[in-house]
């Protein structure tokens, strides 16, 4: 029954907090379709002519001169983020988004909290670079989607998470432990809504 209900979860969070591992644990718990912001963005870094093959691609100097390119040209992001709402408001999916919990309504909207020093930690173990860089890395990503995200939408990104249903702090936590928590959300927020 709880299958039949839902329609689409969407994960967010800062940079390499372990939204793509928690997303594509749901979607297989849930039997439905994972997608991610993430690679909607990429497949348009791909038209502009970037090597996008690499799964950590945005942690790579490309990565990193398209997101210099983008942010000259905020049509990039109002692209993807139609297409995620397109998706969101069709589709029984689970979405990776920076953004698109502010941008729809419904759904259940889970935000993973934690330390930069953590996800950088996860960022060293996932793409093999030493934490110094790491930490670079999550920083500049972090402010920078901030500042993107107030100048596009308005909203603060990671100040305000009015809009979640709820928030998973990942400090201290396994992956495991952070989609065996996800998933109970998702139940108790289906379960709540058919009661």
């Amino acid at each position: 029954m709880l299958c039949k209900l839902l329609r689409s979860i969407i994960i967010s969070g800062p940079p390499a907090i372990g939204k793509t591992t928690i997303a594509k644990g749901l979607a297989e718990e849930f039997n439905l379709k994972y997608l991610s912001g993430g690679d909607v963005l990429k497949e348009m870094a791909k038209e502009q002519g970037f090597d996008t093959r690499r799964d950590d691609f945005w942690d790579t100097e490309a990565g990193m001169n398209f997101l210099n390119i983008r942010k000259g040209n905020p049509e990039f992001d109002k692209e993807v983020d139609d297409k995620l709402k397109k998706i969101f408001l069709n589709q029984d999916v689970v979405i990776t988004s920076y953004t698109l919990p502010w941008l729809v309504k419904d759904g259940v909207k889970i935000w993973l909290a934690g330390s930069q020093e953590n996800s950088a930690k996860r960022m060293t173990m996932r793409d093999d670079i030493k934490l110094e860089e790491a930490m670079k890395i999550v920083k500049t990503r972090y402010e920078e989607n901030k500042q993107l995200y107030k100048k596009l939408y308005g909203f603060d990104f990671g100040d305000d998470l009015t809009v979640f249903y709820k928030i998973i702090n990942t400090d201290n936590l396994g992956p495991q432990q952070v989609l065996e928590q996800a998933k109970k959300i998702v139940k108790d927020y289906y379960d709540a809504k058919t009661t």
